[in-house]
């Protein structure tokens, strides 16, 4: 049985996921640079609220590589979809919604506190904590 189309569809799925994983890497090395140049000018500067300032970006890629790692479940899901679809039925749609592969773990939420971000995202507020706790006294 020749399998074509479905190898196809497979490749444009894995394509995209790839993509969502690479933003993720990328979100995440912006992350750390924006707070390490934050708090190298908020150190020159005489007042050290400015430390405050580095929970912004961290916050906001926060949120974003969340959106970014929910994207990317959602694609799984309908990796898994084509996977057992018979070649007949493939229609190389790229859909991947949360109204039809929601629930579980394909929520913001639940990658929100996932430990691919909350393990990354947790430690580098709690290292800017400690930096304004030692520098404001």
């Amino acid at each position: 049985m020749n399998n074509e189309n479905k190898i196809k569809h497979l490749e444009m799925v894995q394509d995209v996921i790839k993509r969502m994983a690479s933003n993720s890497f990328i979100l995440k090395g912006w992350a750390v640079t924006l707070v390490a140049g934050i708090m190298a000018l908020a150190e020159k500067d005489a007042d050290k609220m400015y430390f405050l300032v580095a929970y912004i970006p961290i916050i906001v890629f926060w949120l974003l590589d969340s959106y970014y790692l929910l994207q990317e479940r959602l694609y799984r899901e309908l990796y898994n979809k084509v996977r057992s679809t018979k070649e007949n039925d493939i229609d190389f749609s790229l859909s991947a919604t949360k109204k039809e592969f929601g629930g579980g773990r394909n929520t913001f939420w639940a990658c929100f506190i996932s430990p691919t971000e909350s393990f990354f995202y947790l430690p580098l507020a709690l290292v800017c904590a400690g930096v304004i706790y030692l520098t404001i006294k």
